[in-house]
């Protein structure tokens, strides 16, 4: 079989990569090998006409009844319902149109979570978090007069699931997890941490910024009450994410940001609020975003997710044999049960130097903390190497990067192994 044949039923590589513009080009005057997907995908040919579109004729939304501002809402309300599908939520209107992950859950903690911590009450989290979902719950507990507490990961990178009915017997007010590491790939055991969790009473929010792409997401059968999401790592654009919130937690909430289009009457003695999703959406919002990620959405159900599911589970086994010939590299994060990502640093060699070295041969990876520094402090290393892996990846790609990793090694080593 050549480089990009697939079994039977499977995605067609050759096909997908011609969908997306930037494997045309080269890098250093190779072909570009993107192994960062993880940080953020490309973007397929349908997103960026889609958006191109949308942007030839443009108009803002709620707020005409002119046939240019009827048809962008339209657009726009639309994309709600393929979200909700992706998810498993129930109600369009679940569905919270934000900047990104990011800001899903600073939304979160600074209106649910400013209502209901207070002094002495917890906030959990797991020693896995990306700093996005870590950052805001400090700061919500020093304002609050709360504590934060850690549920702790083993040397394989997975959280100690024996130590949570202990963290959990307190009654945190919330338990706030990732669904997937960024830094690690570690598939976290999410239905049964949010089963225990809302049975100790806590209210849970999931960041999915990193399942999403790589496993099915059914925030039903989680148990969930939030789940936070980004659009380009979806291979849709960036400046785009979703918050979805149980119906009855978000009519609760406050809004977070105050301006137009969340408002339903607005007086010099006071203002009056929109429904739920708009009263969290306030001021002009990323329409030609929201249209691309709804492109982004159809792309993916049209290329079948299981499928590209099932391929990123074949490439992360082939790249973990791959990449174990290469002289001194050890793994970091070595979950059972993982995603698309392989983790590692390789001997004394610092992370930006195998970065640079290999960008030199045209290869994308992601070099650092990826936003994760607790990550790296458990495992005690500053940063790692981190190959991540989409729906356009193949084997031909971690050949590339096992060949340049061994020169690398070699040359910064002063051709030592």
């Amino acid at each position: 079989m050549g480089a990009r044949d697939l079994a039977e039923g499977a995605v067609d590589i050759s096909a997908v990569r011609a969908e997306f513009p930037a494997f045309v080009r080269l890098v250093n005057g190779k072909p570009l090998v993107y192994l960062d997907s993880a940080s953020t995908t490309q973007k397929p040919r349908a997103v960026i006409d889609a958006m191109r579109r949308a942007f030839e004729a443009t108009a803002n939304i709620h707020r005409g009844v002119h046939a240019l501002s009827v048809e962008a809402t339209d657009a726009f309300e639309a994309v709600r319902g393929k979200v909700a599908r992706k998810i498993g939520a129930q109600d369009p209107s679940e569905i919270v149109f934000v900047r990104g992950t990011t800001e899903a859950i600073n939304l979160v903690a600074q209106s649910y979570g400013r209502a209901r911590v207070g002094p002495g009450d917890r906030v959990l989290v797991t020693e896995l978090e990306h700093h996005s979902n870590l950052v805001p719950w400090q700061m919500l507990c020093r304002e609050r007069g709360a504590r934060l507490e850690v549920l702790p990961i083993d040397d394989r990178g997975e959280v100690r699931l024996e130590r949570l009915d202990a963290l959990l017997a307190p009654a945190p007010a919330i338990v706030a997890l990732s669904h997937v590491s960024n830094s690690l790939g570690t598939v976290l055991p999410i239905a049964t941490i949010v089963q225990r969790a809302k049975a100790a009473g806590a209210a849970v929010l999931v960041d999915g910024a990193q399942a999403a792409p790589h496993v099915p997401v059914d925030v039903s059968a989680i148990g969930c009450d939030f789940y936070a999401l980004s659009s380009h790592k979806l291979y849709g654009p960036p400046g785009v994410g979703v918050l979805w919130g149980r119906r009855a937690l978000l009519e609760q909430m406050p809004p977070w940001q105050g301006g137009g289009d969340m408002v339903a009457s607005v007086r010099l003695e006071g203002s009056t609020y929109r429904e739920v999703p708009h009263k969290f959406e306030a001021g002009t919002p990323n329409i030609v975003g929201v249209i691309g990620f709804g492109a982004a959405l159809d792309w993916l159900e049209a290329r079948g997710p299981e499928r590209i599911f099932a391929h990123e589970r074949e490439l992360l086994d082939y790249a973990t044999r791959a990449l174990e010939s290469v002289p001194g590299l050890r793994f970091i994060g070595t979950a059972r049960d993982k995603v698309a990502v392989v983790s590692f640093a390789v001997g004394e060699l610092h992370p930006h130097d195998l970065g640079t070295a290999l960008d030199l041969e045209g290869i994308a990876v992601r070099a650092g903390h990826h936003c994760a520094q607790p990550v790296m402090d458990h495992f005690g290393v500053p940063a790692t190497v981190r190959a991540s892996f989409g729906a356009y990846s193949d084997r031909s790609d971690i050949d590339a990067l096992a060949s340049a990793l061994k020169s690398a090694v070699a040359l910064l080593s002063g051709g030592r192994p």
